[in-house]
């Protein structure tokens, strides 16, 4: 029995470590980092800066962990009406109120910090994102409006422009278009999970798009919002900031992404098509990635 106890605490002390994890949305921020490295290595064009780097990925997972937990407890109330976040943390009341808003400082705290050390550019590119999510996403536009994904998506450009404003502490064209290019590739990414997760999304009255409208004008939406990304990718090339492979590369590919969005006007399985249109806009935007960091 005296060895009981020990295991015990070890079990509590694990699942609380896992909690604190948990509740940052982990697979957010790796999904941003992605984007985050890519920028970052397209402004240093070629150079290494191994301690920049460094900070720049600490601060904005820091942010974007900070923005994930404080948005796990402002949605715990429709949290548990959707049955993908009904298991999250906060619904079920594993982390108290007070210790997560303390938790949720704590990381915005140092985030902030470590942004603020690199130059005030950085600082505000990371403080618009994190005031876009909180602020205005998760406290008003999620649940008041259908165009809250593309409010939202507007907080999901910012880490880009943490990455590239890290190294070139100035705004120009090549950040403007990166911010162009990420919140035109949010939008019907969004748009794709919220016609496979519509039923958890109207049990919530959370009023996407694919909630308040047919899912053919959804569709509509998503074709002219992955033209309209194609269309800024090339602007990239155009305006000097990627090569000839890149280029070739992201027209294919971008292609295919129209192909699909396409294809969705003579499916018959829109949950089908819906998760193709996900999983395919995960691998363009970590292509395009790899191809700016690598200055192809």
């Amino acid at each position: 029995m005296d060895h009981v106890q020990p295991q015990n605490q070890h079990d509590d002390d694990a699942l609380r470590l896992k909690d604190l994890i948990s509740v940052t949305k982990p697979g957010i921020i790796l999904g941003n980092l992605i984007t985050v490295i890519g920028c970052f290595f397209l402004a240093s064009k070629g150079e290494w800066h191994a301690a920049l780097l460094f900070k720049v990925i600490i601060g904005i997972s820091l942010v974007i962990a900070s923005g994930c937990v404080f948005n796990n407890y402002i949605d715990k109330d429709i949290d548990k009406l959707m049955e993908r976040t009904q298991t999250r943390v906060m619904v079920r009341g594993l982390l108290p109120d007070w210790f997560a808003l303390s938790y949720g400082v704590l990381l915005g705290g140092l985030g902030f910090a470590f942004l603020g050390s690199i130059n005030l550019l950085t600082l505000a590119m990371g403080a618009i994102g994190f005031i876009f999510y909180v602020g205005v996403y998760s406290l008003w536009a999620k649940r008041h409006t259908e165009y809250g994904t593309v409010i939202g998506a507007v907080s999901g450009a910012m880490p880009m422009a943490v990455g590239y404003c890290a190294v070139s502490n100035h705004l120009d064209a090549g950040v403007i278009t990166l911010v162009l290019i990420s919140i035109l590739w949010q939008i019907p990414h969004s748009y794709a999970i919220g016609v496979f997760r519509s039923k958890d999304y109207r049990n919530a009255s959370i009023p996407i798009l694919s909630v308040t409208r047919a899912i053919s004008t959804v569709k509509v939406h998503s074709l002219a919002y992955v033209i309209a990304f194609s269309l800024t990718c090339v602007l990239l090339y155009a305006l000097g900031y990627a090569g000839k492979i890149y280029l070739i590369t992201m027209l294919v590919l971008s292609a295919w992404w129209i192909k699909l969005a396409w294809q969705g006007f003579s499916t018959k399985d829109d949950k089908k098509w819906a998760k193709k249109m996900f999983f395919f806009s995960i691998i363009i935007i970590s292509i395009f990635s790899l191809l700016i960091g690598l200055g192809l």
